[in-house]
């Protein structure tokens, strides 16, 4: 009798489980190639030297210490929400609506600063108190998403794109009305919370501390998904609910544990979008850290510890986006093209999944 885990069939154990893990690399890596060999064909086109706007790209985003911090600095959004996708994603959820989540977070944190700062309170417990209310604002938006679901039978996607503009909507209505600045004429926007109150830079460089929570989390929530039974659990419902119910698993209430995760994935996005950036809510939150999100997790496979390196990749397209626009004169939507380019073809590319012989030995044979 053949020995499977000596190779004897022509592939062991352990060669199936390294070329399985190599297929979930080299597709989207192909995707990526591909993505960047049609946008050329389109810059070509468009009378641009393809070469030049890759070299911009690797200029604007990692040639200098400053650019790496810019880098850096972008990529730190994009790795909490690429993380809040990623991690409904793994119960089967396709919940889009972070970008909801990171406005109400944003503004949670705000509107709850006002009175804090005006009475002075301590800056530990500001903080704190606003990290726990822009957490629990996004972790509450992408709940309902995943009530309906569970309860109702309502298409995730379909709820939490709908929550997002609810979220958008109600931060303009406040921001406008009753929290607007009086001496924010031209963009309205809260009362700034003020230097003293916001979050600083990681000692020696310019980037601020969100990046480290985004690091931090995406190990936490590796091992959370992958190496607990919770997360046993929540991959186990995703590839089969019905059989989940059927083996006694708690399938509700891990549809909403995830989407409770997802949504203060965002949240806490939203705060230091506020807290390290802007200093106050205002429109400039709804930026589309949520969406480039999506397509962070996507290309990363919904593993969060690939999130990180993708979100940097992802950091860097738009920190090199102005370079572009002054030197190839291009449209500043540049990148934006790029971006879905990528998305479009990393959709297509999943089709490859489990067909390429290489990856999958013994079959065919």
């Amino acid at each position: 009798m053949a020995d499977i885990t000596t190779g004897t069939f022509g592939t062991g154990v352990s060669t199936v489980r390294w070329r399985a893990g190599l297929e979930k690399i080299a597709i989207p890596l192909g995707a990526l190639v591909v993505s960047a060999l049609l946008f050329s064909v389109f810059l070509l086109a468009l009378g641009k030297n393809p070469l030049t706007f890759y070299a911009l790209i690797w200029q604007g985003g990692f040639s200098s210490f400053f650019s790496i911090q810019n880098t850096l600095q972008r990529a730190a959004p994009l790795i909490l929400t690429g993380l809040a996708f990623a991690v409904p994603a793994t119960i089967g959820l396709t919940m889009i609506g972070a970008e909801g989540a990171l406005v109400l977070g944003g503004f949670a944190a705000a509107a709850i600063a006002v009175p804090l700062v005006v009475a002075e309170a301590p800056v530990v417990l500001t903080m704190l108190i606003m990290v726990v209310f822009a957490m629990s604002a996004g972790a509450m938006l992408t709940m309902i998403a995943g009530w309906l679901r569970h309860a109702r039978g309502v298409n995730e996607t379909i709820s939490s794109l709908l929550l997002t503009y609810i979220a958008v909507a109600t931060m303009n209505f406040f921001v406008e009305g009753i929290l607007r600045d009086p001496n924010s004429a031209n963009k309205p926007s809260t009362v700034p919370i003020g230097d003293a109150y916001k979050v600083g830079a990681i000692p020696g460089t310019d980037v601020h501390w969100g990046l480290a929570a985004g690091l931090v989390l995406a190990v936490l929530l590796y091992f959370l998904m992958f190496r607990t039974t919770f997360g046993f659990a929540a991959r186990v419902t995703g590839g089969n609910p019905r059989a989940a119910l059927a083996q006694g698993l708690p399938v509700g209430k891990l549809i909403l544990a995830c989407a409770a995760i997802s949504g203060a994935c965002a949240g806490l996005a939203g705060y230091y979008e506020v807290a390290a950036i802007h200093g106050q809510a205002n429109a400039s939150l709804v930026a589309g850290y949520g969406f480039t999100g999506i397509l962070v997790a996507f290309l990363a496979r919904q593993n969060p510890l690939a999130i990180v390196p993708v979100a940097i990749l992802f950091g860097a397209l738009d920190a090199s986006g102005g370079l572009i626009q002054r030197r190839m004169d291009l449209p500043d939507a540049t990148i934006q093209v790029l971006q879905g380019l990528i998305f479009v073809v990393l959709l297509t590319s999943e089709t490859l999944t489990g067909r390429i012989r290489f990856f999958q030995p013994g079959i065919g044979k």
